[in-house]
């Protein structure tokens, strides 16, 4: 009998120790295990792309097949939504792609003329884009779809603000026929109380117009009214404040959904892809004050002039830095890396939240500068494809650490990480 105990006292033990590793999950991969979460978000990393010193490396899989990715968001869900311009002699083959945090391809949506995308904290999707404005087909004006329910493949569409009629300052003023049809929406941006930038361009510049210029940014609330315009950009020239030919937008807050903790700047960042402008400037932070008696005002960021040669060794207001600078995105955790593309030079760039381009070293580190990481460049034949090279750039997000690239040029959605992360 003792025997018996004993054998049954020691299966039990067995048993129970069998049962409390399984909940424990360090061997079987349970989600709720930290670590193996955090190995499950980083995807695979190829260990001969490691370098010693500090730099982004490679997360796969990438996002292949993507016919001229041109933007990509990581949404307050935690989908993954790209822009695709699948012809672009057709705006009717424009559509968003919707993956989830596998990179598997869940759902797909036309949206006739797609260019940009962002989700607000309500988890609504706002797309720029073209409309119809007849029956005949024949003409479209620029506009931005507000869509609920995109994630659960059930879109519906809320409302669509459409050139010229969704800017307040054009209630007195009539449709100006091609001038109207040249304004393009090139960029969105929300902040943390669902408030909506709308980068514009188009030919229409005069400031002493009753209409507002062209080129700036419209202010939307979350009922879709306009409440706002970047009066202060200069859209004519180039300077530390200059609206001339936006490409890009980005606010200081974004995904993930939180809380406590998310910014509630007012401040916006934007890119500037001009070539008929000489711009000595083309990605720029812009400051928003409020004015007791003029509201809003959005200015130049100076600071971003401090040159300290002791701290980096490039910077982002450098005269002429940039070459066609495609998008610009702000990451919203405690870094504040600042992340630019560039379709010219085929680049990405990376500045920290004062202009010094790289990122901070790591602690232990004897280098008192901030590291370049930035990356790119097509190879010396033109058509590199390597895990490095990046073709036309334009698209750029952030989430989680990781950075999300529209690789137009070839054709894919690249994600990449700093190596000092990956520990």
């Amino acid at each position: 009998m003792h025997q018996i105990r004993k054998y049954f006292s020691f299966n039990f033990i067995l048993f129970a120790s069998f049962l409390l590793l399984l909940s424990s999950c360090s061997l079987f991969g349970d989600k709720k295990n930290n670590t193996v979460d955090d190995v499950f978000k980083q995807g695979s990393i190829d260990p001969n792309l490691v370098p010693n010193n500090v730099s982004y490396v490679p997360l796969y899989p990438f996002i292949t097949n993507v016919r001229n990715p041109l933007d990509v968001f990581v949404g307050y869900d935690d989908l993954i939504y790209i822009v695709a311009d699948n012809d672009e002699n057709n705006l009717n083959d424009n559509e968003v792609l919707v993956y989830d945090q596998k990179m598997s391809l869940v759902y797909r949506l036309n949206i006739f003329g797609a260019t940009d995308i962002t989700q607000d904290r309500r988890l609504h999707t706002y797309i720029a884009g073209r409309y119809y404005t007849d029956d005949t087909r024949t003409t479209h004006l620029a506009a931005v779809y507000h869509i609920e329910l995109l994630a659960a493949g059930t879109p519906k569409f809320t409302d669509t603000l459409t050139h010229f009629t969704c800017d307040e300052s054009r209630t007195n003023t009539s449709f100006r026929g091609a001038d109207d049809i040249a304004v393009q929406f090139t960029g969105l941006a929300t902040l943390w109380d669902n408030t909506l930038y709308v980068s514009r361009t188009g030919p229409r510049n005069d400031q002493s117009s009753i209409a507002r210029p062209d080129n700036g940014v419209l202010v939307f609330d979350a009922a879709g009214t306009n409440i706002g315009f970047t009066t202060n950009l200069n859209p004519n020239q180039s300077s530390l404040k200059s609206s001339v030919g936006i490409s890009g937008i980005a606010s200081l807050a974004g995904p993930p959904q939180r809380l406590s903790g998310i910014s509630t700047s007012r401040n916006l960042f934007l890119t500037l892809a001009d070539q008929n402008t000489p711009l000595e400037y083309r990605a720029l932070s812009i400051v928003a004050t409020d004015d007791p008696d003029q509201g809003i005002i959005f200015g130049e960021n100076a600071s971003f002039l401090n040159f300290d040669v002791t701290k980096a060794n490039r910077f982002m207001y450098e005269s002429f830095r940039f070459g066609k600078p495609e998008d610009i995105y702000v990451a919203p955790d405690a870094t504040g890396y600042i992340f630019v593309t560039d379709s010219e030079k085929d680049s990405l760039f990376v500045f920290t939240n004062g202009g010094f381009e790289g990122v901070n070293p790591p602690a232990n580190s004897t280098v008192k500068k901030q590291i370049i990481v930035s990356f790119g460049g097509s190879g010396t034949d033109g058509n590199g494809s390597g895990p490095f090279n990046l073709i036309n750039p334009s698209g750029v997000c952030y989430y989680n650490r990781s950075v999300f690239v529209c690789d137009k040029g070839n054709n894919r959605v690249c994600r990449y990480r700093l190596n000092t992360d990956l520990q």
